[in-house]
């Protein structure tokens, strides 16, 4: 049988190197898989579940699906999609909320988080957020879900309301799996945490110059260049890292040797790794600009790509509803 594979970006501004890394690259080597149906959404539903700016939205939320074509997302092969658009989402989120306890979602560690960043933004759709995530995967019957291990928590719900979907209603939703991609997880620039489009210095843009990363890498902490690996402080760490993933685990061990010897230079490791970094990211820049000259063909993108998924969350939908008596 056939696999389905769903995975989304929230549009709450330009991606990053982490976006790229740990989705962006990851969807691009699963849509060439032909076994695997693929859709690709951007979240911007999810996007207002904390506070943000209305006109970045409407801006962010074009510029992600513009960020997935330059990537090598391919229409034709994929499903692409405004999450807003589909409206099933919405209404099927809303039916699965019948089966899941308020305990069970203020448990949630990932809800804790937000509301201790967001206080004064405790609201229900924060709240219901892994509910509207359930539905994004189970609209599509999706099993497996490309996302770092900090969604897991979410996952689980998924799995959860599949479980007892199936259950009470006798449906047949799959109970979804996470799997990794090479850089599911990327580092902040600033030596803690992730990479994060919401912390200012933690992150490199996709449309960033040769010399804007290497502005970005210089703000990078370090130290004296000289150690133990073992000791090693995280933000050097968390250099060695991006040159693995840009330049290989042999350039890696070379810069590792170094610190346990002569020492590095890391004026000249950031300029190797800024010119490693822009060398993958140019031609994705200069396939964006085309793009951006060509609005027509990205609004025909948005418009198709939404039918295409409504169509198979409609079919989701409606079986649901006949299930549940509605």
């Amino acid at each position: 049988m056939k696999q389905t594979v769903l995975s989304g970006i929230r549009a709450t501004g330009r991606l990053h190197l982490g976006n790229y890394l740990g989705a962006v690259k990851g969807m691009f080597a699963v849509q060439a898989d032909q076994a695997i149906d693929t859709f690709f959404m951007v979240a911007d539903v999810h996007t207002i579940t904390t506070p943000y700016d209305i006109d970045e939205l409407r801006v962010n939320r074009r510029e992600v699906i513009v960020d997935y074509l330059a990537a090598g997302l391919d229409p034709e092969r994929s499903t692409l999609f405004l999450q807003s658009m589909v409206g099933e989402h919405l209404e099927l989120a809303f039916l699965f909320s019948s089966v899941m306890s308020i305990a069970r979602m203020q448990h949630l560690p990932t809800f804790k988080d937000k509301i201790k960043q967001y206080p004064d933004h405790a609201t229900m759709a924060l709240l219901n957020y892994p509910l509207l995530m359930a539905s994004d995967i189970l609209l599509y019957k999706a099993n497996l879900v490309p996302v770092g291990i900090d969604q897991e928590p979410h996952l689980e719900i998924a799995r959860q309301i599949a479980r007892k979907m199936n259950e009470a209603y006798d449906t047949d939703f799959p109970e979804p799996t996470r799997f990794a991609t090479k850089g599911e997880y990327v580092p902040s620039l600033q030596g803690t945490g992730k990479m994060s489009k919401s912390v200012e210095g933690s992150y490199i843009s996709l449309t960033d110059t040769e010399a804007e990363i290497l502005e970005r890498l210089k703000a990078a902490p370090t130290d004296g260049g000289t150690g133990t690996v073992e000791t090693m402080p995280q933000g050097v760490k968390n250099l060695l890292q991006f040159v693995e993933l840009f330049s290989g685990a042999d350039k890696r061990a070379e810069y590792a040797s170094q610190y346990e010897g002569t020492g590095i230079r890391y004026g000249d490791l950031k300029k190797e790794l800024a010119a490693s970094i822009f060398a993958e990211l140019q031609p994705l820049q200069e396939k964006r600009q085309e793009l951006i000259a060509n609005p027509k063909f990205v609004d025909e993108v948005i418009t198709t790509g939404a039918a295409k998924a409504q169509a198979v969350a409609r079919k989701t939908l409606n079986e649901v509803k006949e299930k549940m008596g509605l």
